[in-house]
C-alpha cells in the first residue's frame, strides 16, 4: 500500500539519483586497470556507449524504486530495494567513466527517470508475479545490450570493459533472482514494447 512516507522517500531518492553524485560500496571495477590511449573516434564511441549505460541505470534505478513502492510482498520489496542499490553503484561507475573520457551525461536523464518510475509503479500494481517478471525481462534485455557493448567498445579500452562486464554479471543476477522468486513470463507484445522503448533510449542517449 502506498503511504505518504513512502512517497516522500521515493521523491527524495529521485532527487538524489538525478542531482547527487552516486556512491559505491564496492570498489570500482576498473580501479586497477590502466588507462590506454584511444583515438578521437574511439573515444567518442566509448563515451556514447557509456552514456547509454549510465542512462540505462537511471531507468533501472527508477523502475526498481517504482516497483518497490507498489510491491505487495515485503520480501519482494526488500529485494527490489537491494537491486536498486546495486544499480546506484552502476551509476557511480558509469558516470565516472564518462567523465574520465571527457564526455557528458545525457541531458534527458530526468525524462528517462520520470517515465521509468511511472512504469515501475504500474508494474507493481499488477501484482508481485508480474512485477518480478517485468524485472527479469528488463534485466535480460539490459544484459543483451551490455553484451553488445562489450563487442563494440574499443578493444584497448579495458577500463570501460571492466565496468560493463561487472554490470552484466549484476544484471543477470537480478534476472535470475526475480525468476527464482516467482516472476511470470511476460506476454510477447509487452516484451516487444520494452525492446522498442529501449531502442529509443539507446539511440538518443548515444548523442544527447
Amino acid at each position: 500500500m502506498l503511504n505518504l512516507d513512502h512517497l516522500i522517500i521515493g521523491f527524495d531518492k529521485g532527487l538524489r539519483t538525478l542531482l547527487s553524485k552516486a556512491q559505491t560500496v564496492r570498489a570500482y571495477p576498473d580501479e586497477d586497470v590502466a588507462e590506454t590511449s584511444l583515438s578521437e573516434t574511439e573515444k567518442k564511441h566509448a563515451i556514447g556507449l557509456m552514456r547509454i549505460n549510465h542512462s540505462g541505470e537511471i531507468c533501472a534505478q527508477a523502475l526498481y524504486q517504482g516497483q518497490a513502492l507498489t510491491a505487495r510482498d515485503p520480501l519482494v520489496q526488500k529485494k527490489l530495494e537491494q537491486a536498486a542499490w546495486e544499480e546506484t553503484e552502476h551509476l557511480a561507475w558509469t558516470s565516472r567513466r564518462v567523465q574520465e573520457l571527457g564526455g557528458h551525461l545525457s541531458v534527458l536523464n530526468p525524462l528517462w527517470y520520470t517515465g521509468s518510475l511511472a512504469l515501475g509503479a504500474f508494474a507493481g500494481l499488477l501484482g508481485d508475479k508480474w512485477n518480478l517478471g517485468f524485472l527479469a525481462e528488463t534485466e535480460r534485455q539490459v544484459g543483451g545490450h551490455l553484451q553488445e557493448h562489450l563487442q563494440e567498445l574499443p578493444a584497448q579500452d579495458a577500463k570501460s570493459r571492466a565496468i560493463v562486464q561487472q554490470m552484466y554479471t549484476d544484471e543477470i543476477g537480478h534476472s535470475d533472482m526475480a525468476l527464482e522468486m516467482g516472476g511470470a513470463e511476460l506476454p510477447a507484445p509487452v516484451k516487444l514494447t520494452m525492446q522498442l522503448t529501449s531502442k529509443l533510449l539507446t539511440r538518443t542517449a548515444y548523442w544527447v
